[in-house]
C-alpha cells in the first residue's frame, strides 16, 4: 500500500511539471507592475507577517520558471502559483513551491525563515514593500523603493507600502484601489484599457521628470550621509586634541614653547577641518542649486508654468570688506593716508572716482587690484614701495575712464606699460627711471602733464621719440635729471618746458624749432653762459614769454632774447652788465625783470640799458648787487609798480633819479598827470648807507603813500 502511493505521488508530479510547460508565459500586466513595486499589491498581504529585513539587492532575472500547480494531499488541485516577473517584462526564475515538492527535489540549498522551510531559489514577502529569496542556504531580501511625491501631506493606506497624497486617498477608497493600478509608482504609462478604468490615476510627469527627480534625492542623501560622517570624524578628532592638550596641562609643570607649539597645531588642525566642512557645505549648496535650475529649465522647455519641485535658497548679496583702519571716505572719495597699508585694499565701489593711498608701504599692483572699482578718475599712490617688478602689466587696463595717476617717492625703474590712454596727466617724480624707450609712453593721446622729475633721466637713455605719441602734451617737467643738453623730440604742442637742477650747458640753435607753441622756458641751476646760447635759439619764438635762466653762470644779459618775452628772470648769476638796447627789439616789451644776487655796478648799467622797456616795465629787481647810486632811466619807466634797491651800496637818492619832476606847462588834467600820480606803489631801499635825513622831499613825490618806501635800516659807514 505503501509502494503504491509512493508511485501514486510521482506520477502526479510528473503530470504538474508537463502541464506546467504547455502553460503560456504571458502574464497580465496587472501582476507584472505589483512585482515591480516588490509585491506591494493588496494580493500579497497573506505574505506580510515576518519582520522587516535589511534590504539588500537581489540577483538579476535570468530564466523563465513555469507555473507551478499546488496540489493537496486529497490529490485536488488547488491553484496555481505565479512566477515573478523581472524588469523589463523577463520572467524571474524565483518561485514559491510547497514544502512537499521540494521533498522529492532534495533539501540542499534550504533556508529557514521564521520557523518556516525555504528551498533553494523560494522567494517570500514577510512583510509590506519587502522581498525575501533564499539563495544557497542565505537569506537575501530588498525593500521596494517608493517615489517621492509633491503633495505638503501623504498617508499609507492599509495594506500599502508606499505613501500616497492625502488628497487622493480622501477621495478614493483605499479597500477598492490599490497601489498597484497607480500608473504613477508603477513608473509605466497606462495601457488603453486601463484609461478607461476610472479606479486608474493619471500620471502627474513624464518618465524623465520622475528618474529625475529620483537621482536629486539620491545624490542629496549621499551628500547629507557624507557630511554627517565629515561632522562626527571633526568633532572626534577635535575632542582627541583637546584632551591631549588637557593632558599637558594635567601634568603640573610650566608649559613650554614645544607645548604650546603643539596646542597651537592641535587648533589649527580643528580649525582647517572646519574649513573643509564649510567647503562641502557650499559643494552641497550648489549642486542642490544646479539641479533646481535644470528643473526649472526643464519645467519651461516642457511648456508648463507650474512652480519648480522647492523655491531656490535666496543668496545673501556679497558684502564688501571693509575699509582698513586710518581710512576714510567721502563721497566718492576715499583716502587712506599713512594708513600703513601694505597692499591695495580690495574695494569694491562703482561709483568711486578718487583714491588717496599717499604715504603707507604698499609695494606691488596686482592684476585684480582695481577689479571692484573699475571708474577710478584719480589714484594717487605716492610715498610706497612700489616697484617696476610689481606692478602687474594689466594692472591699469580696467580702468577705462582714468584722468591722473601720481606715483611719486616710489622705486620706479621704468614708466608701467599699457597705462589707460584716458590718461591726462601723469606724476611719476622722486623715483629711479633710468630710461624712456620710445614706446613708454604709447598709446597717451591724451596725455597733458607729464612730471619725471629727481630720476636718473639723460639725452643719453631717453629716445628722441619718446615724446612723439604725445599729441596733446603741453606741460613736461624734467628737473633734477641729469640732462647736458635740451632733450630733443619735444612735443610739438608743449608749452611749458621745467629742466632746472640738472647740468645743462648748452642751447643750440635747433633745440625748440618745433615747438612753435612754447611759453615758459625754465633753466634754472644749469650750467650755462651766455656764448652758449645760440643767437637762434629762441628769438624766433613768437609765444615764448618766460625765460628762466636764474643760477647759472651769466656774466651779462643775454642778447637775441624773443621778442615775445615779458617775463625774464636772471637771479643768481654772476651778472656785471647789463648790454644797451638789449630789450630794444621787444613787443609789447618786457614786464618783469629780476636781476637780484648779481654783481651789477654803476658803470654796468648803462643810460640806454632799459631802452624798450620804458612803457612796459611793471616790476624791477635789482636788489643784492653792488650799485652806488639809482641807476638811470627808473624815472622814465611810466607802468614802474614795483622797485627794489635794496642791499646794495646807494649813498643818496637825487630828486630826479626816482620820481619825474612836473613841468610848469603841464596841465593838471591831462593823462601824463594821471599816470603821474599812480606810478610806483613799492620802493625797498633798506640796508644801503642812506642818510635818511639828507633825503630831498621831492624825491618820492610820485609815490602814493610814504609808508610805502622802506627805507630802515640803513648800513653804517
Amino acid at each position: 500500500m505503501q509502494a503504491s502511493s509512493f508511485v501514486y505521488c510521482l506520477l502526479l508530479v510528473s503530470l504538474c511539471i508537463d502541464f506546467s510547460q504547455n502553460e503560456p508565459s504571458a502574464v497580465p500586466r496587472k501582476q507584472r507592475r505589483r512585482m515591480r513595486n516588490g509585491g506591494a499589491g493588496k494580493g500579497s498581504t497573506a505574505q506580510r507577517r515576518s519582520l522587516r529585513q535589511p534590504r539588500m539587492k537581489l540577483p538579476a532575472p535570468v530564466a523563465v520558471a513555469p507555473s507551478i500547480p499546488l496540489i493537496n494531499i486529497d490529490d485536488g488541485v488547488m491553484g496555481v502559483f505565479d512566477s515573478l516577473i523581472g524588469l523589463g517584462g523577463h520572467e524571474s526564475s524565483y518561485s514559491v513551491l510547497p514544502a512537499f515538492y521540494f521533498f522529492f527535489l532534495g533539501k540542499k540549498g534550504q533556508c529557514t525563515a521564521n520557523g518556516m522551510i525555504m528551498f533553494d531559489k523560494a522567494v517570500w514577502s514577510p512583510k509590506p514593500c519587502v522581498t525575501c529569496l533564499c539563495s544557497k542556504g542565505e537569506v537575501i531580501c530588498d525593500t521596494a523603493m517608493c517615489h517621492p511625491l509633491k503633495c505638503p501631506k501623504t498617508i499609507i493606506p492599509a495594506g500599502e507600502c508606499c505613501p500616497v497624497c492625502s488628497d487622493t486617498a480622501s477621495s478614493l477608497d483605499s479597500n477598492i484601489i490599490s497601489l498597484d493600478d497607480i500608473t504613477e509608482l508603477s513608473g509605466d504609462s497606462p495601457a488603453p484599457n486601463d484609461l478607461d478604468n476610472p479606479n486608474v490615476l493619471p500620471s502627474a510627469h513624464t518618465q524623465t521628470e520622475k528618474d529625475e527627480l529620483l537621482r536629486t534625492e539620491v545624490v542629496e542623501f549621499k551628500d547629507k550621509d557624507v557630511h554627517r560622517k565629515d561632522e562626527k570624524k571633526r568633532r572626534r578628532k577635535g575632542k582627541k586634541n583637546r584632551h591631549k592638550y588637557k593632558v599637558y596641562q594635567k601634568e603640573k609643570r610650566p608649559i613650554t614653547r614645544k607645548d604650546e607649539e603643539r596646542r597651537l597645531s592641535f587648533e589649527e588642525e580643528d580649525l582647517q577641518l572646519q574649513k573643509e566642512e564649510i567647503k562641502k557645505r557650499e559643494e552641497i549648496r550648489t549642486r542642490e542649486r544646479d539641479t533646481e535650475e535644470e528643473q526649472y529649465e526643464s519645467d519651461e522647455d516642457d511648456g508648463t508654468f507650474g512652480m519648480p519641485s522647492r523655491f531656490p535658497i535666496p543668496i545673501p548679496p556679497i558684502e564688501a570688506p571693509p575699509l582698513p583702519s586710518g581710512c576714510s571716505t567721502s563721497e566718492s572719495t576715499v583716502s587712506c593716508i599713512n594708513a600703513k597699508l601694505t597692499q591695495i585694499p580690495p574695494i569694491t565701489d562703482p561709483d568711486l572716482t578718487s583714491l588717496d593711498l599717499t604715504g603707507n608701504i604698499i609695494t606691488t599692483i596686482s592684476d585684480e587690484a582695481f577689479n571692484g572699482i573699475p571708474n577710478l578718475e584719480w589714484i594717487d599712490l605716492s610715498k610706497n614701495n612700489i616697484t617696476s617688478s610689481g606692478i602687474g602689466s594689466h594692472a591699469f587696463k580696467i580702468l577705462k575712464k582714468l584722468k591722473r595717476l601720481y606715483l611719486d617717492g616710489n622705486m620706479l625703474v621704468h614708466i608701467p606699460s599699457r597705462l589707460p590712454s584716458t590718461l591726462e596727466e601723469i606724476k611719476i617724480n622722486d623715483n629711479q627711471l633710468h630710461a624712456i624707450d620710445e614706446d613708454a609712453l604709447q598709446d597717451l593721446k591724451n596725455l597733458v602733464t607729464l612730471e619725471l622729475e629727481g630720476n636718473k633721466l639723460s639725452e643719453a637713455n631717453v629716445s628722441p621719440l619718446a615724446f612723439y605719441p604725445l599729441k596733446s602734451l603741453s606741460y613736461l617737467r624734467l628737473g633734477r635729471n641729469k640732462f647736458r643738453i635740451i632733450p630733443q623730440g619735444l612735443p610739438t604742442t608743449l608749452e611749458e618746458l621745467y629742466l632746472e637742477n640738472n647740468q645743462i650747458e648748452e642751447v643750440s640753435e635747433i633745440c625748440f624749432n618745433h615747438t612753435r607753441n612754447i611759453n615758459v622756458i625754465v633753466l634754472k641751476h644749469n650750467k650755462l653762459e651766455e656764448h652758449r646760447i645760440a643767437p637762434l635759439a629762441w628769438i624766433n619764438q613768437e609765444n615764448l614769454e618766460s625765460i628762466d635762466l636764474s643760477y647759472n653762470k651769466l656774466y651779462h644779459v643775454p642778447s637775441y632774447l624773443p621778442k615775445s618775452l615779458l617775463h625774464l628772470v636772471l637771479i643768481g648769476n654772476q651778472i656785471e652788465r647789463i648790454p644797451g638796447y638789449v630789450f630794444g627789439h621787444m613787443k609789447p616789451g618786457l614786464e618783469y625783470l629780476y636781476l637780484s644776487f648779481n654783481k651789477l655796478t654803476d658803470d654796468g648799467v648803462d643810460p640806454v640799458s632799459f631802452f624798450g622797456a620804458y612803457h612796459s616795465l611793471r616790476e624791477l629787481f635789482l636788489d643784492h648787487n653792488e650799485l652806488k647810486s639809482v641807476p638811470f632811466g627808473i624815472e622814465e619807466m611810466r607802468k614802474l609798480r614795483f622797485l627794489r634797491l635794496n642791499n646794495n651800496k646807494i649813498r643818496t637818492v637825487p630828486p630826479e633819479r626816482i620820481c619825474r619832476s612836473h613841468p610848469d606847462d603841464v596841465n593838471d588834467n591831462s593823462e601824463e598827470d594821471e599816470n603821474e600820480d599812480s606810478r610806483l606803489e613799492h620802493v625797498h631801499l633798506e640796508n644801503n648807507y642812506i642818510n635818511t635825513r639828507q633825503l630831498s622831499p621831492h624825491a618820492f613825490s610820485c609815490i602814493r603813500s610814504y609808508c610805502s618806501v622802506v627805507l630802515k635800516p640803513q648800513k653804517s659807514k
